[in-house]
């Protein structure tokens, strides 16, 4: 894939600890796909894996977005953390990635609940406690699960007000 470089080089998020910050921070992520030639975006909530530089998805038994990673599995993914308009100043604090990859349906039983326990625990303040109320420990919940990862080949941040 070709990089870009930002028109303004003044707001890049030029350190790789305030890129990783936004993805720790984050809670969903619009996903660009490709489906029959057309472009495909959805929002997903995610859960951050710094270890497999990876984002991890829990997503439908069958639908487009399958379709779609299984046709072409080149990704583009948006994390914004979103400050909030501020009325009268005309302008909208904010922090953004974009990642690029390739994004994947994870069919490995062991890869699907540590992607699981990845995503509840970005999400959750007590993924423990979720993590036993759903059984998730055990392989059953599994069986009909599943789990998308986007491998982050590249990522490029930006802050704004």
């Amino acid at each position: 894939m070709s990089r870009y470089h930002l028109r303004r080089a003044d707001r890049e998020l030029a350190d790789a600890r305030d890129v990783e910050s936004v993805l720790r921070r984050g809670r969903y992520a619009t996903v660009g796909l490709v489906h029959d030639g057309a472009p495909y975006v959805v929002s997903l909530s995610y859960g951050y894996d710094a270890d497999r530089r990876a984002l991890y998805f829990h997503v439908a038994r069958e639908g487009r977005k399958l379709d779609a990673i299984a046709a072409d599995p080149r990704a583009c993914a948006t994390v914004v953390i979103d400050h909030g308009y501020q009325a009268g100043e005309c302008k909208q604090p904010y922090e953004s990635v974009v990642i690029d990859g390739t994004m994947s349906v994870v069919d490995d039983p062991a890869e699907r609940r540590r992607g699981m326990r990845v995503l509840i625990g970005h999400l959750e303040g007590e993924p423990d406690t979720l993590w036993k109320q759903h059984h998730l420990d055990q392989d059953e919940p599994y069986e009909g699960m599943r789990v998308a990862r986007l491998d982050i080949e590249s990522i490029t941040g930006k802050t704004g007000s």
